[in-house]
């Protein structure tokens, strides 16, 4: 009779797993990865003034930013380039290779996300902060898509820990680890009772 391999909790979703990394988190890091190079110029889009009403006037009483701070942000050096590029600057730095340097941000966006696709597998199976990268890359996603929908940021739901720490978290939330030291896997997290709210 053989054995069933043993399984561990995933590094980013703490659910059962044999590999390192559950196949599902693996698939949705790369989704992610994939679309932010597309994310990243749909967002110059999100920069351009607000819309004018047919008659010539702007839609609104007060003058419109002249673009969206939040897409501005997100397609500077630092938005979705910087979150890219310390993480491929990682990896590469424990390999003891030269990270490659890009002229423009979009170039930095496509060639440090191209970077991490490719050694995705080694990330997943040996990189001690996976489940920073994920839930990192997993923000910056989320955010320029509700920048360029114009959907409202998910709403945080307070629950609590035994400890009686509070945990703030969405219904995207893959994990959490509490103050108490406390891992929670997304599951485990929705069988903790509601925080109770505390009068102003």
């Amino acid at each position: 009779m053989l054995d069933a391999p043993q399984s561990y909790p995933c590094a980013v979703c703490d659910r059962p797993s044999v590999p390192r990394v559950h196949p599902g988190c693996q698939d949705r890091i790369k989704e992610n990865l994939d679309a932010l190079p597309s994310l990243y110029r749909q967002l110059a889009e999100a920069l351009v003034p607000g819309r004018r009403g047919g008659d010539g006037r702007t839609a609104t009483r007060s003058a419109p930013l002249p673009c969206s701070i939040e897409a501005l942000d997100l397609r500077a050096r630092g938005g979705i380039e910087g979150v890219l590029a310390s993480w491929a600057a990682d990896f590469y730095e424990r390999e003891g290779w030269t990270l490659p340097q890009y002229g423009s941000v979009e170039s930095a966006v496509s060639g440090y996300s191209g970077i991490l696709v490719i050694n995705l597998r080694l990330l997943c199976d040996e990189h001690p902060a996976i489940r920073e990268l994920a839930d990192e890359v997993r923000q910056v996603a989320g955010q320029a898509r509700r920048v360029i929908t114009g959907e409202a940021p998910p709403r945080k739901v307070p629950v609590a820990c035994p400890c009686g720490r509070v945990l703030r978290v969405t219904l995207d939330t893959p994990g959490e680890r509490c103050g108490c030291g406390q891992q929670y896997g997304h599951d485990e997290l929705f069988r903790l009772p509601l925080a109770e709210r505390r009068a102003a």
